[in-house]
């Protein structure tokens, strides 16, 4: 028969639970104050006390922000860029690491030790010249920049680590079955690794997806017109040498807070096995 749990364990769990709900409700206040700004008027925004349930809701904030900037292209902006650098970014890191993690081939390790010391430089170190290549190139001002930086920089790099040490726990048994069966090395990447692979892929996904979506430095760097600025450029705007617009910029924050919350509650399952699986075995 099972032993059933001590009284003094089931209160220690208790408390255990307790502690992260309190931890949570307190790390939630921030969020609830910002959409509880958004729909305040301008006046009842630093009245003291101050107050959580607006006394009156100004849904007209969340109408303004399209009004007053082109939010919408924003928005768009940000949500293809993204798509594709996760797209690209799982792609050629899962290819990468499958190679790192299961090809042998003469100075893996050292290539591999190579690619981590590019995370170890800092992003403001390699701007300049990242910008003078890009402008030599002719892409200023283009989303090019944005998209192919992060997909084969320091970030894809990032990718790379974090499928490398899931492939590692792959069973090499699995591998070399697929090849006795007559697959390519290809293959047994597309239809064996890639299908275990999805926990890996799905932290890599919402890792990628919430820097790409929060990306406020090159976009600053690389993009001039406004029709090309990301959402993080947009909300800049709202902020100008006489002041902050509060009621309008928490109400473009809450709207560029949905897509995040959308894609973790999409993928949390698989992310906590990826974050659970990834480097058990080295």
């Amino acid at each position: 028969m099972r032993a059933m749990p001590s009284a003094g364990k089931k209160w220690s769990v208790a408390g255990v639970y307790a502690a992260l709900t309190a931890v949570s409700l307190i790390m939630l206040i921030p969020f609830l104050w910002m959409l509880s700004t958004s729909f305040k008027r301008p006046q009842d925004i630093f009245t003291y006390p101050p107050q959580l349930i607006p006394p009156v809701f100004q849904f007209q904030n969340y109408v303004d922000v399209f009004t007053l900037i082109p939010f919408h292209r924003f928005y768009f902006n940000s949500v293809y860029i993204s798509f594709v650098v996760v797209a690209g970014t799982v792609f050629f890191a899962s290819l990468a690491g499958y190679a790192f993690a299961k090809i042998p081939f003469t100075g893996r390790n050292a290539v591999f030790l190579v690619l981590l010391s590019a995370m170890m430089i800092p992003h403001e170190v390699t701007a300049i010249p990242m910008f003078l290549f890009m402008r030599d190139l002719g892409w200023i001002d283009t989303h090019l920049p944005l998209i192919l930086l992060p997909i084969f920089g320091a970030s894809g790099v990032f990718g790379i680590f974090v499928m490398r040490q899931f492939f590692i726990t792959v069973p090499t048994e699995l591998e070399e079955a697929a090849m006795i069966d007559g697959c390519s090395r290809f293959r047994i990447y597309w239809m064996i690794m890639l299908p275990i692979a999805r926990p890996g892929m799905a932290t890599l996904t919402i890792f990628t997806f919430v820097s790409i979506w929060n990306e406020f430095f090159d976009p600053l760097i690389f993009i001039n017109t406004r029709e090309l600025m990301t959402l993080p450029l947009g909300l800049s705007l709202f902020t100008d040498e006489v002041g902050t617009s509060w009621h309008y910029l928490m109400s473009a924050t809450v709207m560029a807070t949905v897509p995040l919350l959308i894609v973790f509650f999409m993928a949390q399952k698989r992310f906590i096995e990826g974050v659970a699986m990834t480097g058990l075995k080295e």
